[in-house]
């Protein structure tokens, strides 16, 4: 089988810079994403993961540092990650990293609060093949990352670990 191309789209006022890189595992999207035709931006993007999953890295680190985005973004993002939890391995991670205000962030500090909040996504991960986790940043004013935790999803339960 051939390599999968490293993808690079750079940022519009529009769309979010996207890095696909299948030598490092890095799948990056960051900036804003409130595009007129979601599906332009997005299905080559997919179409990328699709071939990923069958050669996916023993650690994948699908990264959203998403300032704003539309639901049409967010029906992308899920078909995203309803593909990479097919990736044929049980002992791959997918990790996904979550940037967020830290405003944000230290609202989620209760366990039902991490759990009410992951529960959708925790949803879309039934019958995930690999382990799935998320960790979660809080961000400053300046775009740094202050705080952090991860969140394990397991069937039907989440659970927050504070990281120093």
């Amino acid at each position: 089988m051939s390599e999968i191309a490293t993808i690079f789209i750079e940022h519009t006022a529009k769309t979010p810079q996207i890095e696909l890189n299948h030598i490092t595992g890095e799948l990056i999207f960051s900036g804003k994403s409130i595009p007129e035709n979601a599906a332009k931006v997005y299905e080559p993007v997919l179409n990328w993961v699709s071939d990923y999953v069958h050669e996916a890295r023993p650690y994948t680190n699908l990264r959203f540092d998403l300032d704003y985005f539309n639901t049409a973004t967010l029906l992308w993002i899920t078909k995203i990650i309803k593909t990479l939890i097919q990736i044929d391995n049980p002992d791959y991670v997918l990790m996904i990293h979550l940037y967020i205000p830290i405003e944000d962030f230290d609202e989620i500090n209760e366990f039902d609060d991490i759990k009410d909040l992951f529960l959708p996504v925790a949803t879309i991960m039934q019958g995930a093949i690999p382990c799935v986790g998320i960790k979660l940043y809080g961000k400053d004013d300046d775009g740094l990352v202050i705080k952090q935790t991860v969140v394990f999803l397991e069937q039907e339960k989440a659970f927050s670990t504070p990281l120093q």
